[in-house]
């Protein structure tokens, strides 16, 4: 899978940020081979598939096979022997990716270009996408053979937006699930389907269709990846023919009959959940974070005013802190497991809102001249308890806001947690999304913890 950032400000935001390249097999993308494919049902898809992996020049390991026997979900890559770190997997040929340039239509797609800009970026590849589905004899129909259902894709964009404020309210996702669905609908409609209209020789009706295009979206999103950056121009060889493959390799050693996974990369469970369907267990999740929303911090502090004045007060350090590029009014602070990783943001603001009011038109005169300022922001989780005791309690305020946006108390998740058998009786859904509600919630009670 692709690696996607975590850090800083991570709020709901659009997955549609950025160009990939190239959709790319779950986790196999690689020949087994011949007759290895065990007579099992899918035989056929997975030895056509394989068939085009050689016939592309797709080089790989004799160490792996492709099955969905021991794996997690679907078709999966797995050690038939002990693989050591390092070890090559595979390695593609850039010209068996599938995009805008590798496609069929690439001609077109360069031509029109400049109308199918974007804010995702995404629109030339979805495009590229959407016309070789239904081309018959397109090179990469074996590819599609060993897709998910498209009907079946378990992203929050697909549940109903009553199960989806229901199990996920509190956690970031319907408010970034929400932008995603605008973003797509206006993608759409105004760049996507006037093109295919257009050139309606080249797309059926079967593919004009919003529900499609949502479920290729979400499909990019999580079977797809950012070709990395070339090095620099004086470090290649030239000729080298590595310039024309991607290679996978093994980053750890892999024993024999596990399973191999490409990393997600540093992401939150509600990132995961957002972008792939799925959630890890808690506490399964070294990277999981928790936000408070920025704005929640200064509604803590309206609520700890007295009068008016107080109020203009804060509302006075609030706009110079949104000047001063510090909080904004869909950012959020985020709180790892054992680290604040908007750090500079969150002290900051502590500092600025907490202050006396001398001090603070000292401090506003200060940085109105441009000078740095000298002393440590930083916020390390364990530094919380040592914070002044108006910082402390601003911080404490401000959980206690952001614990109420949920559905359920902490106490009411654990419970589920705890009891395998009621566990067990509930959905997919229901079980991925208390994972996500439950691991941000610990988070937030040991701040909580660490504030008394």
């Amino acid at each position: 899978m692709a690696a996607p950032a975590k850090r800083a400000r991570v709020s709901g935001g659009s997955p549609l940020v950025a160009p990939c390249p190239s959709p790319r097999a779950a986790r196999a993308p690689l020949p087994l081979p011949a007759g290895s494919s065990g007579g099992e049902p899918e035989g056929d898809a997975v030895a056509g598939f394989l068939r085009w992996c050689r016939r592309v020049g797709l080089e790989l390991s004799p160490k792996v096979t492709v099955s969905r026997q021991g794996t997690v979900a679907g078709y999966g890559m797995v050690a038939r022997e002990s693989v050591r770190a390092g070890e090559l997997l595979f390695a593609v040929p850039r010209s068996a990716l599938l995009s805008p340039h590798t496609c069929s239509i690439s001609g077109l797609l360069e031509r029109e270009r400049g109308a199918l800009q974007s804010l995702s970026g995404w629109v030339p590849l979805l495009l590229a996408l959407l016309h070789e589905l239904q081309a018959p004899a397109s090179p990469w129909s074996p590819y599609f053979a060993l897709w998910p259902e498209l009907g079946r894709l378990e992203h929050p964009m697909f549940w109903p937006e009553e199960e989806r404020l229901r199990l996920l309210k509190g956690t970031g996702v319907p408010e970034a699930v929400e932008k995603d669905l605008v973003n797509i609908r206006s993608e759409y409609y105004s760049i996507v389907l006037p093109f295919m209209e257009a050139h309606s020789d080249l797309f059926s009706p079967s593919v004009r269709s919003l529900e499609l295009y949502q479920q290729l979206v979400a499909l990019v999103m999580a079977y797809s990846f950012q070709e990395p950056l070339e090095e620099d121009d004086d470090e290649k060889e030239p000729n080298s023919p590595l310039m024309d493959y991607l290679r996978m390799v093994a980053t750890q050693p892999i024993l024999e009959g596990h399973e191999i996974f490409n990393t997600y990369g540093q992401m939150a469970n509600w990132q995961l959940i957002h972008m792939y369907g799925f959630a890890e267990p808690y506490p399964n999740n070294t990277d999981d974070t928790a936000d408070i929303q920025m704005v929640t911090v200064r509604d803590a502090a309206l609520q700890g005013t007295k009068d008016e004045t107080e109020k203009l007060l804060v509302c006075e350090r609030w706009d110079f802190l949104c000047k001063q590029e510090m909080v904004g009014e869909e950012g959020a602070f985020v709180i790892g497991c054992e680290e604040v990783l908007t750090e500079e943001e969150l002290a900051t603001t502590l500092k600025v809102l907490c202050m006396p009011a001398e001090e603070f038109r000292d401090y506003k005169e200060r940085a109105g001249w441009g000078e740095e300022e000298t002393e440590d922001d930083s916020l390390a989780i364990t530094d919380i308890p040592k914070l002044q005791e108006s910082w402390k309690r601003l911080l404490r305020n401000s959980v206690l806001l952001t614990l109420q946006t949920y559905t359920t108390d902490l106490k009411t998740d654990q419970d589920l947690l705890s009891n395998k058998e009621a566990y067990a009786t509930l959905s997919w859904r229901e079980q991925q999304a208390l994972q996500v509600r439950y691991g941000q919630k610990m988070i937030l009670h040991r701040v909580l913890e660490l504030t008394n």
